[in-house]
């Protein structure tokens, strides 16, 4: 839960497009939204951050506490977060820098702000350095018009392709590292490290709560009026189900990076790739066009209305 005076600092933030008082006037001030790793809950934390190019950094300092701050945990379970700048708001993907990358941002942060110097010297745990990097694919573009249900669910199919194909090109470029490391007297290779866990993380929430939603909301909608189906909705349940034990495996893999085998997880990636794509390419099949007349947004009730 936000103290009492972090609640005054979010309220004052909101109230005047980004601007606050007191220890924090005139610095860069963030509010950063985040979900528990135990409660599941979003808990919103204010922080100073730093401009890394295009990109946005946050410090882990704790004022120099022996442990990382609470909101550090909770991006390493669930690495999708809401940041607030100025009056914008956005989704982004929270990934603690590794090595010398960690080492080089460390010190840019350092000389924006050298108050992180002297947290750093307070304890024997190095900050982590974290970089709040767009959330949606590369290359992604939100479609110019969503006006059925059937748009919604080809713009959300075509994300979860997205995000999908980002993983597997992070664990290419893992394994193009790996070759070129090879040899006598070679450093020894990384992990798959944060970036591919945080994507690959992200990517299977995404997936798992649209594959709930599914279930839970629309087939059950849609069956009621085509009851001729079942068969194909059992079939389209049946294959959640083997991708989410496919996922099952993706994250249990990604909770120890020092001990994963790439090899496998690679081979597992690409099991989930194919399961998942034969799934979509189905599902677009037998399901858009029910969709196609239903309008979308859907129409506010006229409870709603009044």
């Amino acid at each position: 839960m936000p103290t009492s005076f972090n609640t005054s600092v979010i309220e004052e933030f909101r109230a005047n497009g980004g601007e606050v008082g007191g220890p924090f006037e005139g610095g860069d001030l963030l509010l950063l939204t985040t979900t528990g790793a135990r409660s599941g809950k979003e808990t919103t934390t204010p922080l100073g951050y730093v401009r890394h190019g295009d990109a946005l950094l946050v410090v882990g300092s704790n004022m120099g506490a022996p442990a990382h701050p609470a909101w550090y945990h909770n991006l390493l379970a669930h690495p999708v977060v809401r940041v607030e700048v100025g009056t914008r708001t956005f989704q982004a993907l929270a990934v603690p820098a590794e090595g010398t990358r960690r080492e080089r941002l460390f010190a840019h942060a350092v000389a924006a702000a050298p108050g992180y110097a002297d947290y750093q010297a307070r304890t024997a745990r190095p900050l982590p350095v974290v970089v709040l990097e767009r959330a949606e694919p590369e290359g992604w573009e939100a479609p110019a018009e969503v006006n059925s249900l059937a748009d919604k669910l080809m713009e959300v199919h075509t994300w979860l392709r997205g995000q999908l194909a980002q993983v597997e090109a992070e664990v290419d470029a893992h394994f193009a590292a790996r070759a070129a490391h090879r040899g006598p007297g070679a450093p020894p290779v990384p992990g798959l490290g944060l970036r591919i866990r945080q994507r690959c993380l992200a990517f299977c929430q995404s997936l798992e709560f649209h594959h709930m939603s599914e279930d839970a909301h629309l087939f059950p909608g849609i069956a009621r009026h085509h009851p001729h189906l079942a068969d194909t909705f059992a079939r389209l349940a049946d294959e959640h189900r083997t991708v989410a034990r496919i996922q099952g495996e993706l994250v249990a893999l990604l909770a120890d990076l020092g001990g994963a085998d790439p090899e496998r997880f690679r081979a597992e990636l690409n099991r989930m790739s194919q399961e998942l794509n034969a799934h979509l390419d189905g599902e677009e099949e037998q399901i858009l066009p029910l969709l196609a007349g239903v309008p979308w947004p859907p129409a506010a009730s006229a409870a709603e209305a009044s």
